[in-house]
């Protein structure tokens, strides 16, 4: 669990946030999460980095922030980040984001650029290609696939939901508290019909807002902070091709990043949510940008 928490009310609703660290000195990180992750994504991310003070929310519509109404969308994420900000008192911060939480890193730094020192994308916050000829539900639906079902399945008890994560290809074989306390602090409802907190709607619009809207691509054009990006060796799933597998074509598409790695032996999730990939998303941060 995190060292301290903050209600910091929004447009819509009160996100909650948690922070790891608060008394560290330095430049705070503001961790942003995945599209139906929560801010303990981060805790192998917390436990590397014990110097630094870590801000991370729950998004609108996720975790505990799940009763945050909308707007939904890169730009209106962007906008709760400067206000979570505002209320813990930080001027300028690193800016990390995961899956869909870079997208929302790039559209804030674009927008608020006066709050970001620099950025790291992890695996994340480039378009992705979608299936040609299908409309953005349909498509959307298509690339989310297994996510989409599970935000409509209930569970009978939290160890139930556990196992379905031992199942998965990604966690399969891997016993961690901090994975327990991630996937328990996922449930909301009551037994037996505990649900996962995010709603497929809530997917659903912010992901074809950040693969058909227009914020992502002008924060791309005119990047202005030093961006560096992540990329897993394998997808969601622990599959090959990861989701982005031409890193040469990352960068002739985008020539404004500082840099692109690729995290050898990590998958879309480990990369933040296992002490491997920690270890390189902090010497990344700490490298600088």
């Amino acid at each position: 669990m995190t060292d301290l928490t903050h209600e910091v009310s929004v447009h819509g609703g009160t996100l909650h946030v948690g922070e790891w660290h608060p008394d560290a000195e330095g430049l705070p990180w503001l961790l942003v999460h995945g599209v139906t992750a929560s801010h303990l994504a981060w805790s192998w991310v917390a436990g590397d980095s014990p110097d630094e003070r870590l801000i991370a929310p729950d998004l609108r519509g996720r975790g505990r922030s799940a009763d945050v109404d909308g707007p939904f969308g890169l730009a209106a994420h962007a906008d709760d980040l400067a206000a979570i900000l505002d209320a813990t008192g930080v001027e300028r911060a690193v800016v990390v984001g995961h899956s869909m939480g870079a997208f929302v890193s790039e559209v804030f730094a674009d927008r608020h650029a006066d709050r970001v020192e620099r950025v790291v994308l992890v695996d994340g916050g480039l378009p992705l290609d979608l299936p040609a000829g299908m409309a953005p539900v349909e498509a959307v639906r298509h690339v989310l696939g297994p996510v989409a079902a599970r935000l409509e399945m209930r569970f009978p008890d939290r160890a139930a939901y556990r196992d379905f994560w031992r199942a998965h290809p990604a966690f399969a074989g891997r016993e961690d508290p901090l994975l327990d306390e991630y996937f328990g602090y996922d449930l909301v409802g009551d037994s037996p019909e505990l649900r996962p907190a995010t709603a497929l709607a809530t997917v659903e619009a912010d992901s074809i807002d950040q693969n058909t809207g227009t914020d992502i691509a002008q924060a791309l054009e005119r990047v202005s902070r030093p961006t560096v990006l992540l990329a897993a060796e394998r997808g969601l799933r622990a599959e090959v091709p990861p989701l982005y597998p031409d890193l040469a074509r990352v960068r002739r598409e985008n020539p404004l990043l500082s840099d692109v790695r690729r995290v050898e032996g990590t998958d879309h999730y480990s990369i933040v949510m296992s002490a491997e990939g920690a270890r390189a998303v902090v010497a990344a941060v700490r490298g600088g940008a």
